[in-house]
């Protein structure tokens, strides 16, 4: 996906938070806040759940008899 350039104002305490919190993660500034906004725009977590219930159709035989078909299903 080609990227766009967004120029942002912060302080210099949120900067120099954002500069740290990259490092500790070990990817820049730039990776850091793409994925902040990411997570809140909700793109992780929808993934999260798709993989959630591929994982569930895949093994969903196994959990069944596990704990008894009347969890089939069940939330």
């Amino acid at each position: 996906m080609p990227k766009t350039q967004l120029n942002v104002r912060v302080d210099e305490s949120t900067a120099e938070a954002a500069r740290q919190r990259a490092l500790q993660r070990g990817m820049s500034v730039n990776r850091y806040i793409e994925e902040l906004v990411r997570q809140d725009a909700g793109e992780v977590g929808h993934t999260f759940v798709e993989a959630a219930a591929d994982f569930m159709k895949q093994y969903e035989a196994v959990f069944a008899e596990e704990f008894g078909p009347e969890c089939k299903g069940t939330r």
